[in-house]
């Protein structure tokens, strides 16, 4: 039982070093890329919520770029970022 879970580790653990050298990725690579369900990815690819192409009509692939891109949107900002905003937008007023 413990060789089987430390072979199934182990495989994962390839499978994630493969995909790490990826640049473009199938359904099963972005799965195991983001840890989504595969529901979820169609789901967004669907709703036209992640980019894709599709370019034979039938098989999905994303560009890891677009994707690395894509889960970075909408990022929130820390309050010391903010504060250094502020100092700025203050200073260069000033300066004015």
């Amino acid at each position: 039982m413990e060789n089987q879970l430390i072979i199934e580790k182990l495989n994962r653990l390839e499978r994630l070093i493969v995909d790490s050298t990826k640049e473009i990725l199938n359904v099963e690579d972005l799965i195991n890329y983001t840890g989504y369900k595969r529901s979820y990815i169609y789901k967004l690819v669907h709703n036209n919520i992640i980019p894709f192409s599709k370019p034979n009509g039938k098989t999905l692939f994303f560009e890891k770029s677009e994707i690395d891109n894509w889960l970075l949107q909408n990022k929130s900002q820390s309050i010391s970022q903010i504060e250094n905003k502020a100092h700025d937008y203050i200073n260069n007023s000033r300066k004015k």
